[in-house]
């Protein structure tokens, strides 16, 4: 049968939806709140239909209790979960995305941050990832993508609305009895906070980045990141005397340096070393899946400085033989590839495109 996709606006019930009178909805937001919340999804077997709080009639299905988000004054915010039937032995509807409309322009620059629960406890329930209770969405002055922490479902943005779909919702329909939506200041890493992937934050971005997908944290992967022990001692690239190819252009081997040192030029680089490594440092941290993560890279050599300048106090843990070489993805000569020894020196080198350690990262 596959999936199928229910908006929660067509039910059929033998007896009539309890009415709530306009006189006893609140008149005015209770300004000092800072969530809303809906009402049930699933009574028993019956679909609920969109909730819109204060909007002068009544609540479906259930009590609702409103309060205003902070930043939308008196605007009517409205949410409307959506199921998915996952067919299985049994099936099952599962809470798959959550849509928020009406949204003003003075919620610029706020996370927004889901969550849903059920009728017996105030711990928020797991909504997706397996085990992610929140669903944050950024309002970027009016674009709304994925906020912190929030890797594992995607943002539909739109005009004063967004849709936040879970890519592998658990949740599910029958146990939500209400969703909360609060407002706040945009969500900050500091360095030593463990990172969406699993890994460490090291490194904050103080400047705009230019690269094609924008980031303003790097995260190092913890030390038992490879098969739960030591860093592995590895080779750069299994081709060792030429120049990694670019990302466009012809095929042929290039003559020149197609790396680089900067931050944020890792993955980049990594990118070109797949294209010319069947095997190595670049295949081995691309292939790690940390977080659910598919986007780590070996750091340029500037990124590996960095991380380096932050190891004793960052919560990264220890590092393997800390007076050995580990390999930046940065490439000195056709030959030769630029390392950090991870001692107190920091000391850069080049060497041969064979034997150092690697410690994957990712930018978010």
């Amino acid at each position: 049968m596959g999936t199928s996709e229910n908006d929660f606006d067509d039910f059929y019930h033998d007896d009539p939806a309890p009415q709530i009178p306009k006189n006893k909805l609140p008149s005015k937001f209770i300004t000092t709140g800072a969530l809303i919340l809906g009402s049930v999804l699933f009574f028993q077997s019956t679909l609920a239909g969109n909730i819109s709080l204060n909007s002068g009639r009544g609540i479906e299905f259930g009590q609702g209790v409103s309060q205003a988000v902070a930043c939308s004054g008196n605007t009517d915010l409205t949410l409307t979960p959506r199921s998915t039937f996952t067919n299985a032995s049994p099936g099952a509807h599962y809470l798959n995305s959550v849509t928020v409309s009406n949204i003003p322009t003075s919620c610029y620059g706020v996370d927004f941050t889901i969550r849903a629960y059920n009728d017996s406890s105030s711990t928020p329930l797991a909504i997706f990832n397996s085990t992610s209770t929140a669903a944050v969405v950024y309002n970027n002055s009016g674009t709304f993508e994925l906020g912190t922490g929030s890797t594992g479902m995607t943002v539909a943005s739109g005009a004063g609305t967004f849709t936040a779909t879970f890519t592998a919702p658990v949740a599910l329909a029958s146990n939500v009895f209400k969703l909360t939506i609060q407002s706040g200041a945009q969500f900050a890493y500091k360095v030593g906070d463990r990172g969406p992937g699993g890994g460490i934050v090291y490194y904050i971005s103080t400047t705009p980045n230019t690269e094609a997908t924008p980031w303003k944290y790097l995260e190092a992967a913890p030390d038992t990141w490879y098969d739960n022990i030591q860093d592995p001692l590895i080779s750069w690239c299994s081709n060792s005397t030429n120049f990694v190819p670019p990302l466009v252009g012809p095929p042929a081997s290039p003559a020149t340096i197609q790396t680089s040192i900067a931050i944020g030029a890792g993955s980049s680089n990594t990118q070109k070393m797949l294209l010319g490594c069947t095997s190595g440092a670049a295949n081995t941290v691309a292939a790690y899946r940390g977080g659910g993560q598919s986007d780590w890279f070996l750091p340029s050599k500037d990124e590996l400085k960095a991380l380096h300048s932050v190891r004793a106090t960052s919560g990264l843990g220890f590092f393997r033989q800390e007076a050995y070489a580990y390999w930046s993805s940065s490439e000195f000569s056709a030959t030769n590839a630029l390392y950090v020894i991870f001692d107190s020196s920091g000391t850069v080198g080049n060497y041969s495109k064979v034997g150092g350690l690697i410690r994957p990262v990712r930018a978010f």
